[in-house]
């Protein structure tokens, strides 16, 4: 994406096929990676969403839209933010351009450095990179939970507070 002319993003977005996002996540591996969010919540407070993307429409791409501010709009979309303890966590998948952001809401941002999330990204797209969508999501999710369950240690009532299924956008 660095150096791209901007013609060249718009047509690989524009051609990017949706059927290419299923076949990296089918049904399947969208069912075992909420399982996974599901599972992981167990061990500490905060909310997690995993959300995968293809291709963006040419507006937003023409604008010169960066994956981490797209990542940013979908973490208010999806209402991220709507917890008690300003602890949401979005893992956006952005394949069209390969990218992975992760958006910490503040109440996390102020605890974990950008650092340790860009570390998860990078292990994750070493895993897609390799074909290994499915494994590389939860390995992701299992390091963000470690992460958060550092800062955010799961106590007694504790309530899931948003959806745990991923979202296809």
């Amino acid at each position: 994406m660095v150096g791209e002319s901007r013609a060249r993003r718009v047509l690989r977005h524009l051609f990017f096929p949706r059927w290419r996002v299923r076949r990296a996540f089918p049904t399947a591996t969208l069912a075992r990676i909420e399982t996974a969010i599901h599972e992981a919540e167990k061990t500490h407070r905060a909310e997690l969403r995993f959300a995968v993307e293809g291709g963006l429409d040419v507006f937003p791409l023409w604008r010169r839209l960066t994956p981490r501010a797209r990542a940013i709009a979908l973490f208010s979309e999806l209402r991220v933010w709507d917890t008690a303890e300003n602890c949401g966590v979005l893992i956006y998948v952005q394949l069209a351009d390969r990218c992975i952001e992760v958006v910490a809401d503040r109440g996390i941002d102020a605890c974990v450095p950008q650092a340790e999330w860009e570390d998860v990204c990078r292990h994750m797209e070493a895993a897609f990179r390799a074909g290994r969508f499915e494994a590389g999501t939860i390995e992701g999710v299992g390091t963000v939970s470690a992460v958060l369950s550092r800062h955010f240690p799961s106590i007694a009532g504790d309530r899931n507070e948003l959806p745990d299924q991923p979202v296809i956008v």
